[in-house]
Protein backbone atom coordinates (compact mmCIF):
# COMPACT_ATOMS: atom_id res chain seq x y z
CA UNK A 1 0.00 0.00 0.00
CA UNK A 2 1.52 3.48 -0.96
CA UNK A 3 1.98 5.99 1.93
CA UNK A 4 -0.62 8.26 -0.19
CA UNK A 5 -3.61 5.82 1.09
CA UNK A 6 -2.49 5.58 5.03
CA UNK A 7 -5.26 7.90 6.40
CA UNK A 8 -7.90 5.27 4.30
CA UNK A 9 -6.86 2.76 7.19
CA UNK A 10 -8.10 5.45 9.64
CA UNK A 11 -11.91 3.38 9.84
CA UNK A 12 -10.51 -0.03 9.93
CA UNK A 13 -10.55 -0.34 13.78
CA UNK A 14 -14.16 0.71 14.22
CA UNK A 15 -14.65 -1.89 11.45
CA UNK A 16 -13.47 -4.50 12.59
CA UNK A 17 -14.51 -4.18 16.15
CA UNK A 18 -18.29 -4.32 14.39
CA UNK A 19 -17.79 -7.42 12.45
CA UNK A 20 -16.17 -9.14 15.63
CA UNK A 21 -18.86 -8.42 17.93
CA UNK A 22 -21.23 -9.19 15.26
CA UNK A 23 -19.82 -12.05 14.51
CA UNK A 24 -19.50 -13.26 18.41
CA UNK A 25 -23.21 -13.02 19.06
CA UNK A 26 -23.92 -15.19 15.78
CA UNK A 27 -21.09 -18.03 16.93
CA UNK A 28 -22.34 -17.56 20.66
CA UNK A 29 -26.01 -17.49 20.24
CA UNK A 30 -26.23 -14.34 22.79
CA UNK A 31 -27.15 -11.11 22.42
CA UNK A 32 -24.34 -8.57 22.03
CA UNK A 33 -25.18 -7.27 25.90
CA UNK A 34 -23.95 -10.85 26.52
CA UNK A 35 -20.87 -10.84 25.47
CA UNK A 36 -19.67 -6.80 25.92
CA UNK A 37 -17.93 -7.91 28.82
CA UNK A 38 -15.34 -9.44 26.63
CA UNK A 39 -14.34 -6.32 25.33
CA UNK A 40 -11.04 -6.10 26.79
CA UNK A 41 -9.87 -9.37 25.60
CA UNK A 42 -11.19 -8.12 21.92
CA UNK A 43 -9.78 -4.60 22.37
CA UNK A 44 -6.72 -6.66 22.60
CA UNK A 45 -7.33 -9.33 19.63
CA UNK A 46 -7.61 -6.31 17.35
CA UNK A 47 -4.54 -4.36 18.71
CA UNK A 48 -2.49 -7.45 17.52
CA UNK A 49 -3.94 -7.65 14.19
CA UNK A 50 -3.01 -3.76 13.77
CA UNK A 51 0.04 -3.66 15.10
CA UNK A 52 1.04 -6.57 12.67
CA UNK A 53 -1.04 -4.52 9.76
CA UNK A 54 1.07 -1.26 10.63
CA UNK A 55 4.42 -3.26 10.76
CA UNK A 56 3.51 -5.02 7.32
CA UNK A 57 2.63 -1.63 5.88
CA UNK A 58 5.31 0.25 6.89
CA UNK A 59 7.73 -2.65 5.54
CA UNK A 60 6.22 -2.42 1.99
CA UNK A 61 6.96 1.19 2.39
CA UNK A 62 10.50 0.74 3.11
CA UNK A 63 9.96 1.65 6.90
CA UNK A 64 9.64 0.22 9.92
CA UNK A 65 7.24 0.51 12.63
CA UNK A 66 9.29 3.44 14.48
CA UNK A 67 9.49 5.56 11.37
CA UNK A 68 5.95 5.48 10.93
CA UNK A 69 5.48 6.77 14.31
CA UNK A 70 7.90 9.33 13.72
CA UNK A 71 10.19 7.27 16.63
CA UNK A 72 13.25 9.54 17.88
CA UNK A 73 15.40 7.74 20.51
CA UNK A 74 16.22 10.44 23.09
CA UNK A 75 14.05 13.16 21.84
CA UNK A 76 11.94 12.37 24.93
CA UNK A 77 12.12 14.06 28.39
CA UNK A 78 10.90 12.80 31.81
CA UNK A 79 9.14 16.21 31.80
CA UNK A 80 7.36 15.82 29.14
CA UNK A 81 6.04 12.33 29.95
CA UNK A 82 4.47 13.60 32.90
CA UNK A 83 2.56 16.91 31.64
CA UNK A 84 0.87 14.39 29.27
CA UNK A 85 0.21 11.54 31.12
CA UNK A 86 -1.22 14.30 33.82
CA UNK A 87 -3.37 15.57 31.07
CA UNK A 88 -4.72 12.11 29.72
CA UNK A 89 -5.63 11.27 33.01
CA UNK A 90 -7.27 14.59 33.79
CA UNK A 91 -8.72 14.87 30.70
CA UNK A 92 -10.04 11.15 30.21
CA UNK A 93 -11.37 11.03 33.20
CA UNK A 94 -12.87 14.53 33.34
CA UNK A 95 -14.61 14.28 30.07
CA UNK A 96 -16.02 11.11 30.45
CA UNK A 97 -17.98 11.70 33.48
CA UNK A 98 -19.33 15.50 31.68
CA UNK A 99 -20.42 13.05 28.59
CA UNK A 100 -21.80 10.63 31.52
CA UNK A 101 -23.54 13.66 32.89
CA UNK A 102 -24.76 14.79 29.57
CA UNK A 103 -26.44 11.60 28.47
CA UNK A 104 -27.33 9.88 31.74
CA UNK A 105 -27.93 12.47 34.09
CA UNK A 106 -25.37 11.34 36.39
CA UNK A 107 -21.62 11.64 38.17
CA UNK A 108 -19.71 9.78 38.21
CA UNK A 109 -21.12 7.56 35.15
CA UNK A 110 -19.50 4.37 34.50
CA UNK A 111 -21.57 1.70 31.85
CA UNK A 112 -21.33 -1.69 34.28
CA UNK A 113 -20.20 -3.97 30.91
CA UNK A 114 -17.02 -1.93 31.08
CA UNK A 115 -15.38 -3.49 33.93
CA UNK A 116 -17.37 -6.34 34.52
CA UNK A 117 -15.93 -9.44 35.29
CA UNK A 118 -14.27 -11.97 32.93
CA UNK A 119 -12.19 -15.02 33.65
CA UNK A 120 -9.82 -14.65 36.41
CA UNK A 121 -6.83 -15.68 34.51
CA UNK A 122 -7.63 -14.25 30.72
CA UNK A 123 -7.62 -10.30 33.12
CA UNK A 124 -4.73 -11.20 34.46
CA UNK A 125 -3.02 -12.17 31.22
CA UNK A 126 -4.95 -8.89 29.49
CA UNK A 127 -3.81 -6.66 32.54
CA UNK A 128 -0.14 -6.74 31.03
CA UNK A 129 -1.20 -6.86 27.41
CA UNK A 130 -4.30 -4.57 26.88
CA UNK A 131 -2.57 -1.35 28.19
CA UNK A 132 1.01 -1.76 26.27
CA UNK A 133 -0.87 -3.15 22.64
CA UNK A 134 -3.41 -0.70 22.69
CA UNK A 135 -0.62 2.02 22.43
CA UNK A 136 1.32 1.00 19.83
CA UNK A 137 -1.62 -0.05 17.91
CA UNK A 138 -4.04 2.67 18.79
CA UNK A 139 -1.26 5.85 18.17
CA UNK A 140 0.27 4.08 15.41
CA UNK A 141 -2.91 4.22 13.52
CA UNK A 142 -4.33 7.45 14.63
CA UNK A 143 -1.03 9.56 14.50
CA UNK A 144 1.04 7.46 12.27
CA UNK A 145 -1.36 7.03 9.37
CA UNK A 146 -3.59 10.05 10.49
CA UNK A 147 -1.33 12.96 11.50
CA UNK A 148 1.63 12.67 9.76
CA UNK A 149 0.13 12.08 6.45
CA UNK A 150 -2.67 14.41 6.11
CA UNK A 151 -0.62 17.44 5.15
CA UNK A 152 -3.78 20.11 5.62
CA UNK A 153 -2.70 20.98 9.43
CA UNK A 154 -6.56 21.24 10.36
CA UNK A 155 -7.94 18.26 8.91
CA UNK A 156 -4.56 16.34 9.82
CA UNK A 157 -5.99 17.04 13.37
CA UNK A 158 -9.64 16.69 13.15
CA UNK A 159 -9.90 13.45 10.91
CA UNK A 160 -7.62 11.47 12.53
CA UNK A 161 -9.41 12.62 16.10
CA UNK A 162 -12.56 11.64 14.78
CA UNK A 163 -11.83 8.23 13.75
CA UNK A 164 -9.79 7.56 17.08
CA UNK A 165 -12.87 8.68 19.09
CA UNK A 166 -15.28 7.02 16.82
CA UNK A 167 -13.81 3.54 17.68
CA UNK A 168 -14.54 3.66 20.97
CA UNK A 169 -18.16 3.61 20.07
CA UNK A 170 -18.16 0.04 19.39
CA UNK A 171 -15.74 -1.05 22.33
CA UNK A 172 -17.81 -3.24 23.17
CA UNK A 173 -20.52 -2.98 19.82
CA UNK A 174 -23.98 -1.93 20.95
CA UNK A 175 -27.23 -0.89 18.88
CA UNK A 176 -27.84 1.71 21.90
CA UNK A 177 -27.64 5.17 20.20
CA UNK A 178 -27.03 6.78 23.45
CA UNK A 179 -24.35 4.48 24.36
CA UNK A 180 -22.87 5.48 21.65
CA UNK A 181 -22.81 9.09 21.53
CA UNK A 182 -21.77 9.03 25.05
CA UNK A 183 -18.76 6.82 24.20
CA UNK A 184 -17.73 9.40 21.29
CA UNK A 185 -17.98 12.60 23.56
CA UNK A 186 -16.47 10.82 26.36
CA UNK A 187 -13.43 10.19 23.92
CA UNK A 188 -13.49 13.14 21.52
CA UNK A 189 -11.87 16.15 23.30
CA UNK A 190 -8.72 14.07 24.28
CA UNK A 191 -8.10 12.55 20.87
CA UNK A 192 -7.89 16.03 19.50
CA UNK A 193 -5.40 17.11 22.16
CA UNK A 194 -3.58 13.98 21.42
CA UNK A 195 -3.67 14.74 18.02
CA UNK A 196 -2.80 18.53 18.00
CA UNK A 197 -0.29 17.86 20.33
CA UNK A 198 1.31 15.48 18.33
CA UNK A 199 1.21 17.67 15.13
CA UNK A 200 3.09 19.73 17.04
CA UNK A 201 5.65 17.70 18.59
CA UNK A 202 5.91 14.95 16.25
CA UNK A 203 6.76 13.29 19.58
CA UNK A 204 4.56 9.73 20.00
CA UNK A 205 6.29 8.80 23.01
CA UNK A 206 4.25 10.92 25.92
CA UNK A 207 0.89 10.41 24.44
CA UNK A 208 1.82 6.62 24.24
CA UNK A 209 2.75 6.34 28.11
CA UNK A 210 0.14 8.48 28.55
CA UNK A 211 -2.15 6.40 26.89
CA UNK A 212 -0.76 3.26 28.73
CA UNK A 213 -1.53 4.41 31.78
CA UNK A 214 -4.98 5.65 31.38
CA UNK A 215 -5.79 1.76 29.67
CA UNK A 216 -4.03 0.24 33.18
CA UNK A 217 -6.18 2.08 35.24
CA UNK A 218 -9.49 0.85 33.18
CA UNK A 219 -7.93 -2.95 32.86
CA UNK A 220 -7.22 -2.74 36.66
CA UNK A 221 -10.78 -2.32 37.37
CA UNK A 222 -11.52 -5.12 35.37
CA UNK A 223 -9.36 -7.18 37.13
CA UNK A 224 -10.30 -6.17 40.31
CA UNK A 225 -13.83 -7.60 39.77
CA UNK A 226 -12.78 -10.83 38.23
CA UNK A 227 -10.68 -11.49 41.31
CA UNK A 228 -13.83 -10.27 43.80
CA UNK A 229 -16.57 -10.71 42.33
CA UNK A 230 -18.67 -8.65 45.37
CA UNK A 231 -15.75 -5.76 43.91
CA UNK A 232 -18.52 -5.80 40.67
CA UNK A 233 -22.13 -5.55 42.81
CA UNK A 234 -20.27 -2.99 44.83
CA UNK A 235 -19.50 -0.87 42.16
CA UNK A 236 -22.52 -1.31 40.21
CA UNK A 237 -24.41 -0.28 43.54
CA UNK A 238 -22.37 3.03 43.27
Amino acid sequence: MNKKYFPFLLPIRSIVFILVFVVGTLISGKALTDISNWWTIVATVVNVFTIILLVAISKKNNMTYWDLINYRKGSTTAKQIIIISIIVLIVGTGVMYLAGFICYGTIPYAPPMMIAPISKILAIINFFLLPISTAFAEDGLYLGCGVNEIKNKWAGILIPAFFYALQHCFIPTLLDMRYIIYRFLSFLPLTIILCWYYRKKRNPVPIMVGHALIDLATVSMVLATSLVPDFYETMCGM
